[in-house]
């Protein structure tokens, strides 16, 4: 990539988006066009062309998809299904049609079967039954791989997929009903810690910071640690959903960054098969990153698991060998990544 070629990033206020803009700028790029929302609904196919007919980038991240945690995959599989559909479909076949050189697709772990043997090979993909709980999200992340390679095949265009493991860090969703496992255990575990202090005007502010979970004025403190209580949060102790035991594995998202710019200025010929796993190479269990957090937080009450909730898969841990031979390797430890995430969290809600 050159230093002024035309590059968008598609969903550059999310996780990972907002990550690739950030080190795009810090390497010098100057030409990187962004969309919110309201300018572009991606989801809309006559959008998406006039956008790529206008601006003809040259090359596109799609980092853009609907996301959210076991809670919101489960109770909206139609909108999860249609919106990352439409997503791919219309990103992907008018890079194609306005003349992009590359794209790079991001995915998801959860593309793979529920049971596949561990750690997770690019090769198990369509080999079993998927996940149930996420398997909409997964149906159409598997359709956007396949989309990059069938228009390669027909079309010879340099489409290309990355498919990274549980993600973290700076402008993730903190949203009780929406967000992943660490991010809503940081929350959790600082209102947690607030409540315990009985620090009410530190909650209110918390509550206020996130759309998707408006203040309800006129509460007393007793309305609000009793709607608190119903999720699973009190001054001594926070419930979570399952047992605990399940393992995953988590990646800053500046490393998947990284990789990300890695894998589009790969030349053509180094690819490795038609998409490539992206992680840290190591797990750990919900009850142990809970007690990580507690610690980091500096909450001293106790964590509990609610085992009549669902766990999700067992274990989702990535083989990364195929991203590894072409030399990239996270850089961020997982506690250090956690203690800057919560320090990224304190100065935004601190900013209420």
């Amino acid at each position: 990539m050159n230093k002024d070629d035309a590059i968008y990033v598609a969903g550059n206020r999310g996780l990972v988006g907002s990550s690739i803009q950030r080190l795009l700028r810090e390497r010098g790029f100057q030409n990187i066009l962004t969309r919110i929302h309201a300018e572009l609904d991606l989801t809309r196919q006559e959008q998406v062309e006039r956008f790529f007919e206008v601006h003809r980038p040259s090359y596109v991240f799609l980092a853009a998809a609907r996301v959210g945690g076991i809670g919101a995959n489960s109770s909206f599989p139609a909108q999860f299904i249609y919106d990352n559909l439409s997503i791919a479909l219309n990103v992907i076949n008018s890079a194609w049609r306005f003349g992009t050189r590359k794209l790079l697709n991001l995915g998801s772990s959860c593309i793979y079967p529920r049971l596949a043997p561990q750690p997770l090979k690019e090769e198990y993909l369509l080999t079993g039954p998927l996940e149930p709980t996420n398997e909409a999200y997964a149906v159409a992340k598997i359709s956007a791989i396949k989309l990059c390679l069938h228009y390669n095949r027909q079309y010879g265009s340099d489409f290309f997929s990355l498919m990274p493991t549980n993600l973290y860090g700076p402008n993730d969703n903190f949203d009780f009903d929406s967000s992943h496992v660490l991010p809503a255990l940081i929350r959790k575990l600082h209102i947690a810690k607030l409540l315990s202090k009985r620090d009410f005007e530190g909650i209110r502010k918390d509550v206020s910071r996130w759309r998707q979970d408006p203040d309800r004025g006129g509460e007393s403190d007793g309305d609000i640690a009793e709607r608190l209580k119903a999720n699973g949060i009190s001054a001594d102790r926070v419930t979570l959903w399952g047992t605990g035991t399940p393992l995953r594995e988590f990646l800053h998202v500046d490393d998947l960054a990284e990789a990300c710019l890695l894998s589009m200025e790969r030349p053509r010929s180094a690819g490795i098969g038609e998409f490539m796993n992206v992680g840290a190479g190591k797990d750990i269990s919900i009850a142990e990153l809970a007690q990580m957090i507690r610690g980091i937080v500096g909450y001293g009450g106790e964590v509990l698991f609610d085992a009549t909730k669902p766990d999700g898969t067992p274990r989702k841990l990535l083989d990364v060998s195929r991203i590894f031979e072409l030399g990239w390797r996270p850089r961020t430890a997982l506690k250090e990544g956690i203690a800057r995430t919560y320090q990224w969290y304190l100065e935004i809600y601190g900013k209420r």
